[in-house]
Formats: structure tokens, sequence, C-alpha cells
């Protein structure tokens, strides 16, 4: 037997190459997968921005509040469509000041708030109840003007 002194030093040529390799996969791999996820989760926010806004003009052209509501969950639904969130959940809350029951009277203000959710990539059902999902949302505001025009009203 060889005393443990007199022991020949190992070759530790190439192990350099397999350290780097292993510290860039592990280093790389959670970075590649925060920046995706941050360009999925900014992409959701400008199609929620823009949803609420065009949500809020759909209401305000409405003649009525019915056909407003209506008008706005098409038009949230399509601004979501068309930014690449499709299928994704969509509420959209409407509210009115100072006549809540009459939002398109003469100085109303209307206020259209659109909440959404965006699932976050490369993650799968970790606890079982589905994919985890980044919660959106945003408001718009929208003013009627002072002067509107009556319809239906008698000639004379």
């Amino acid at each position: 037997m060889r005393p443990l002194l007199g022991r020949a030093p190992r070759d530790e040529r190439g192990s350099a190459i397999v350290e780097l390799v292993w510290l860039g996969v592990l280093l790389l791999v959670p970075m590649v997968w925060v920046v995706i996820t941050l360009f999925q989760v900014q992409s959701g926010a400008f199609a929620v921005t823009t949803a609420a806004r065009s949500a809020g003009r759909a209401f305000a052209l409405a003649p009525t509040d019915a056909q407003g509501e209506v008008a706005a969950r098409q038009a949230a639904r399509q601004a979501l469509d068309d930014q690449g969130l499709d299928g994704v959940p969509v509420t959209v809350h409407v509210s009115c000041t100072p006549y809540p029951d009459q939002c398109h009277s003469g100085t109303s203000v209307i206020t259209v708030r659109v909440e959404t959710a965006v699932t976050l990539p490369l993650l799968p059902d970790v606890l079982g109840s589905g994919r985890p999902r980044f919660a959106l949302d945003a408001t718009h505001t929208v003013p009627i003007g002072q002067y509107q025009e009556i319809t239906g009203a008698a000639q004379e």
C-alpha cells in the first residue's frame, strides 16, 4: 500500500469547463425564465390597459346603459384578443358618478375597471389548482358631456 502523502496528484484538467457549464445552466435557466415571465406580464399589462380604454369608450358611445354594458364587455374581450390574450378570463366593472343608475346623463363620469390574469410561462400545475397566474387590472375614466342629444322627443 502506498502512503497517503506520497499519492500522485489528481489530474483536474477539464473540470473548469464542467463547472462552468453547470454554473451556467444553474444561473441561466432561472434568469431566462424571469425575463420571459416579465415580458409576459408586461404584455398583459399593455393589453389590460388597452381593454379598459376600449371598454370605456364603447360604454360611453352606446345609447343606453344596458347596451353600454354589452359593448364594454365585447370591446374588452376584443382588445385582449388583439393583444394575444385569447381565452383569458376577463371581468368588466362599470361605475358612474354622480348618477349611478343613469350613466349616460349629462355631466356623468364613467369609470370602467377591467380585470384579468396572465398565466406564468413554463410552470406546471404545482399544487393541482391550475397553472400559476398573475392578476392584472386597469381603470379608465370617461366623462360624458354636459349637453346630450335627446332622442324620441316630439317635434313641434
